[in-house]
């Protein structure tokens, strides 16, 4: 059931485009609390590596759903969007002004639009489903073609995470997950919005992924990348697709120079980045698109939206 929020203020980006310091930034002059809306924040295994906001920058002003579930425990956008409600919600009580931010963009569309009413999976379920999918490898799209064929229609055989949530579906509910995506979605939150993309120039957005990823393992994400590979868990968890973690993780196995898994994972970077720009592009075509490069000019004029839609007076 959609409930009023009040105000809000949505910021999405691609990564590396400057969203946490600008969410900080406006959090400060409005009175404002910052909530994670990026998938891989959300693990408290890997702060550097998935460039949470530092603990002083948390310090600043409140930060919430950063680093708050183990990597070994994937989260879905539906029950991130659930937790999210509540945290503005409570941030709205307090007078506060909360203050959305995030690369995921899947996460908004179900915070804001919603998802289809699927039934919670049983982890017993989940687990099975998990490891048959595993055992048949290349047949496992094959498995879910059996139960859900429109499903499979639209899955790639080398998408395990999505042929599992397939078959995991339809084996908890004994009713396809296609067959769910048509129930009308209804939004968590309704309010006084302002919803706002970045959309950076692509040279300058290339440029500040290569230089934030050798800053990140200047500040220690090789080493986080070893406690995560001394976890031991299942590739498939979403925790393990975190951008260039594999690379190291391969690097430190000895399989790959330092030089070749840090260019690795840049690319990851650069190539995700485009994903997120084709996902902004497509469909948040109502949000309102702020182009120009991080600048106090770009601040001003995100204010001045952000003003003129009356989310400054309390």
């Amino acid at each position: 059931m959609s409930e009023p929020v009040g105000r809000a203020v949505l910021i999405a980006g691609p990564t590396a485009s400057g969203k946490s310091a600008l969410a900080l930034s406006l959090a400060e002059k409005l009175g404002g609390e910052v909530v994670n809306a990026d998938s891989m924040q959300l693990y408290r295994e890997m702060r550097v590596l998935t460039a949470r906001p530092s603990e002083a920058e948390e310090a600043r002003v409140p930060h919430h759903l950063y680093g708050v579930i183990p990597a070994s425990a994937p989260l879905s956008a539906g029950l991130w969007a659930v937790r999210a409600a509540e945290v503005m919600r409570e941030i709205a009580e307090r007078g506060r002004l909360p203050i959305v931010v995030g690369g995921t963009g899947l996460y908004f569309r179900a915070l804001t639009e919603g998802l289809s009413p699927i039934p919670q999976i049983p982890a017993a379920i989940r687990e099975a489903v998990r490891s048959e999918v595993a055992e048949a490898g290349p047949h496992a799209h094959a498995l879910l073609a059996e139960v859900d064929a429109v499903l499979a229609e639209s899955i790639r055989p080398s998408d395990k995470q999505r042929i599992a949530r397939g078959i995991e579906v339809f084996r908890a509910t004994g009713r396809t997950l296609s067959a769910w995506q048509k129930e009308p979605p209804e939004p968590l939150v309704i309010g006084n919005f302002a919803k706002i993309v970045l959309v950076p120039e692509r040279g300058w957005l290339r440029e500040r992924i290569d230089r934030r990823f050798d800053l990140m393992l200047e500040e220690g994400a090789l080493e986080e990348a070893r406690a995560m590979a001394a976890l031991d868990l299942d590739p498939a968890l979403p925790a393990m697709k975190a951008l260039g973690l594999r690379p190291l993780i391969r690097h430190l196995a000895g399989e790959t120079s330092l030089e070749e898994a840090a260019e690795a994972g840049k690319r990851e970077s650069r190539a995700y980045a485009k994903r997120q720009e084709t996902w902004f592009r497509t469909q948040m075509i109502s949000w309102k698109a702020f182009s120009t490069q991080l600048s106090e000019s770009l601040n001003a004029e995100i204010l001045s939206f952000i003003d003129d839609l009356g989310l400054t007076r309390s």
